[in-house]
C-alpha cells in the first residue's frame, strides 16, 4: 500500500522528487508544501540551516517576520555586511 498526501500525491512521487529522478514543477511543489505544512520556499532551501530559518519564519505572523527580518539586517549592518559562510 502505498501513502497518499490529502491532495492525493503518493509517497512514491515525492521519492523521485526528493531523489530529484523527477522535477516537480511549481503548482506540484505549492501542493506538496501545503499538504507538509511548510512554507513553499523550504522546499528549495540550499542548505539545513536556511531551511530552518524559514521554517521559524513562516510560523511567525507577517509583522513578527518583518521584525525578525530587521533584525537580523540589523545585526548584519552591525558585523559590517560581512558573514562566515560554512
Amino acid at each position: 500500500m502505498t501513502a497518499r498526501f490529502e491532495d492525493g500525491t503518493d509517497a512514491v512521487r515525492i521519492n523521485r522528487y526528493e531523489k530529484r529522478v523527477h522535477d516537480a514543477d511549481l503548482a506540484t511543489a505549492r501542493r506538496i508544501a501545503q499538504s507538509l505544512g511548510v512554507p513553499l520556499a523550504f522546499l528549495y532551501a540550499d542548505t539545513v540551516v536556511l531551511a530552518e530559518a524559514i521554517l521559524t519564519l513562516g510560523l511567525l505572523s507577517k509583522s513578527e517576520q518583518r521584525k525578525a527580518v530587521a533584525d537580523l539586517k540589523a545585526r548584519l549592518a552591525q558585523a559590517g555586511g560581512a558573514s562566515e559562510k560554512d
